[in-house]
């Protein structure tokens, strides 16, 4: 039943797939979503060199034997990411797949493709990814509005980016922003997606590593509960509204610097949050779709259940 192109690229069982998350997109979780018939990448950003990755992509393959992939962001950081370097780990070490990220995946699509690896790459908006497309990239995310981490600043919701995506490509879109339940699958698939990518819904299971207290925070968080800052520097990001969030706030409407924001932005602090617990050290990536997650299941429940609900949605649908 769920079936599509996207499955066919990625060599997965359902259209379901786990974003690069960073410091928490770790082995275990991403080789709970591959063994439960979806796709996670390893987030590569926390690695300092490409070893540590090979170390990493080496761990998920004693935990799973199905396809997986990793996270390449280019997106502008205080320290310089080796993507060049990670890219020669993935070829050597014959990962299926690359999601790319923030900026153009220009400068390794050849190499990648030459060595067959699937691309797909992260858009918020049509021009992007018809670049994509033409760049030779194998899908495209319509990030949404909603969404957790850095949607452009065109404030376009999932309703509206997915269809117009849709009718512009040839290649697979995958809908992504704010999607944590079967409900959104199915609006997904509807709206001509291939395919969904979450994120916050898989922070807040049992494989995950983040600690228990920011599963629970999310846990208790509605739909209103997220914030989006850094517009002031054209680099908004949506959050958790807590302390930092709010600092933050405050900061941009006084007007100030990067280097001010990034006293409270830089990531070292939303490490230490999501490693100590404390929910107010740092700032918490996570989208409005923290208002539908209810518990804190393990993965193979997540997409189980996400299956399931789908079908029977999709069988009380047809009857009507």
């Amino acid at each position: 039943m769920f079936e599509t192109r996207v499955t066919e690229l990625f060599g997965i069982k359902y259209p379901i797939i786990m974003g690069g998350m960073g410091n928490i997109g770790a082995a275990e979780l991403v080789a709970a979503v591959a063994n439960a018939g979806g796709i996670g990448f390893l987030g590569s950003i926390r690695f300092s060199s490409g070893e540590e990755l090979r170390q990493e992509i080496r761990k998920t393959r004693t935990l799973t034997d199905k396809p997986f992939g990793v996270n390449i962001s280019m997106l502008p950081a205080a320290r310089p990411i080796p993507n060049e370097e990670f890219v020669d780990v993935i070829i050597e070490e014959g990962v299926s797949a690359v999601e790319t990220a923030a900026r153009s995946p220009e400068p390794f699509i050849e190499r990648l493709k030459k060595a067959k690896v699937r691309v797909i790459h992260k858009v918020s908006s049509v021009r992007h990814a018809l670049t994509a497309q033409r760049l030779g990239c194998d899908a495209v995310y319509a990030l949404g509005f909603e969404a957790g981490g850095h949607p452009l600043m065109d404030d376009v919701t999932l309703w509206n980016l997915v269809p117009r995506m849709v009718d512009a490509l040839d290649i697979p879109v995958v809908a992504t922003g704010g999607i944590s339940d079967a409900r959104q699958f199915v609006a997904a698939l509807a709206l001509g997606a291939e395919g969904v990518m979450m994120a916050t819904r898989f922070v807040v299971t049992q494989e995950c590593c983040a600690h228990q207290n920011i599963k629970e925070r999310l846990v208790q968080a509605t739909e209103r509960d997220t914030v989006m800052i850094q517009r002031s520097i054209g680099n908004q990001t949506r959050v958790l509204r807590n302390e930092p969030a709010r600092k933050v706030e405050e900061m941009e409407n006084r007007g100030a610097s990067l280097e001010e924001l990034l006293t409270v932005i830089g990531g070292e602090h939303s490490m230490r949050a999501m490693e100590e617990g404390d929910v107010d050290t740092g700032i918490i990536t996570c989208g409005q779709g923290i208002g539908l997650i209810q518990n804190i299941p393990t993965v193979r429940e997540v997409i189980d259940s996400m299956v399931n609900e789908a079908a029977v949605l999709l069988s009380k649908i047809g009857s009507r």
